[in-house]
């Protein structure tokens, strides 16, 4: 008889996944795309016919020795109103040989971590290496577990915090300034986050414009996670045009999915060649900058394989720790 699954709750994948070790595992995943050696079939993202809310399903399989990973979840952008995260979700992790179920994760915690995680890695990548201050639009789960990521990769300063709420927006600035020990003032508009900032931050769900390529500065790096719709736009188009390179997750998925990209391929503001890999610059395949001033844009809407490669590093964990003998007391 296969052995029981691991069953993992929130806490539990929590523990087992360190902000560090989150990050290892996106820079594994984008790495292995960037080299052509995953299995990556396109994602389901579905807007319900009934409310506001938007069903997906990642599948993706890591490496050989790493078996298949299905995410099934929804967004629910009104949960916020009730203290609730707005992504809900369950993972599912198959047994590479013989799939059989290895794992059953909580989905949301999952989701959260390496996606602040994936976007670490783009902002070590990405940003000047001088950059030591962050602008965050948002508040919420994704914004704080993104100051959390970030921190680990650039030994931040300062970080600016603003959300249309202002209680949410100063409570998130108090819980910064207490975790990571760095200045943290909640603003009063997204202009005064951004402007002047080496490194941004956008984690809403907005589906209009929150940061205006105007108010960048030169040499700003901005990575944004919650375009993940063709009609959710965190960023303007004006931000697009000054951008000397649009960096993506992957360009396929991006190109059907990313709100600010879709509309620049369909304006004709960029190209599909304009588009340029994570992973490829990770590996030195692509460059992103060419100068100190030029400004790069970073859009994420989340992939399988970024799932499958911090699922694996939960379950690896989970059979380490079991592994490990235990301590007499």
């Amino acid at each position: 008889m296969p052995p029981h699954p691991l069953f993992c709750s929130a806490d539990e994948v929590e523990t087992l996944l360190g902000t560090d070790e989150a990050i290892a595992s996106q820079r594994r995943a984008f790495t292995a795309l960037a080299h052509g050696t995953v299995d990556l079939p396109p994602k389901i993202m579905h807007p319900s016919r009934f409310d506001d809310s938007v069903m997906f399903c990642y599948v993706s399989r890591l490496s050989e020795d790493t078996g298949a990973v299905a995410k099934f979840g929804g967004v629910h952008p009104a949960n916020r109103a009730h203290g609730l995260p707005s992504v809900n979700a369950v993972v599912v992790v198959l047994d590479p040989v013989t799939g059989v179920v290895v794992a059953v994760l909580d989905g949301t915690t999952v989701t959260t971590l390496r996606t602040a995680a994936a976007s670490a890695v783009a902002v070590d990548a990405l940003a000047l290496p001088e950059a030591d201050e962050l602008g965050l639009i948002g508040s919420g789960t994704q914004a704080l577990a993104h100051a959390r990521a970030i921190a680990r990769i650039r030994p931040l300063r300062a970080v600016r915090v603003w959300s249309p709420t202002e209680r949410h927006r100063v409570r998130a600035a108090e819980r910064i300034a207490v975790e990571l020990g760095v200045r943290a003032d909640a603003v009063g508009s997204a202009r005064e986050a951004v402007n002047g900032v080496p490194m941004v931050a956008t984690c809403t769900l907005s589906r209009e414009p929150v940061v205006r390529g105007p108010w960048l500065s030169p040499g700003a790096t901005v990575v944004g996670v919650g375009s993940f719709e063709p009609d959710r736009h965190e960023v303007d188009a004006h931000a697009l045009r000054r951008a000397a390179t649009v960096v993506v997750d992957d360009p396929r998925t991006a190109a059907g999915h990313a709100g600010p990209v879709v509309a620049a391929l369909d304006g004709g503001d960029l190209g599909p060649g304009d588009l340029v890999p994570l992973g490829e610059v990770l590996t030195g395949q692509r460059a992103a900058r060419s100068s100190e001033r030029d400004i790069v844009l970073y859009f994420s809407v989340g992939l399988g394989l970024q799932d499958a490669a911090a699922a694996w590093a939960v379950v690896d964990a989970a059979r380490a720790s079991a592994e490990r003998p235990a301590v007499a007391r």
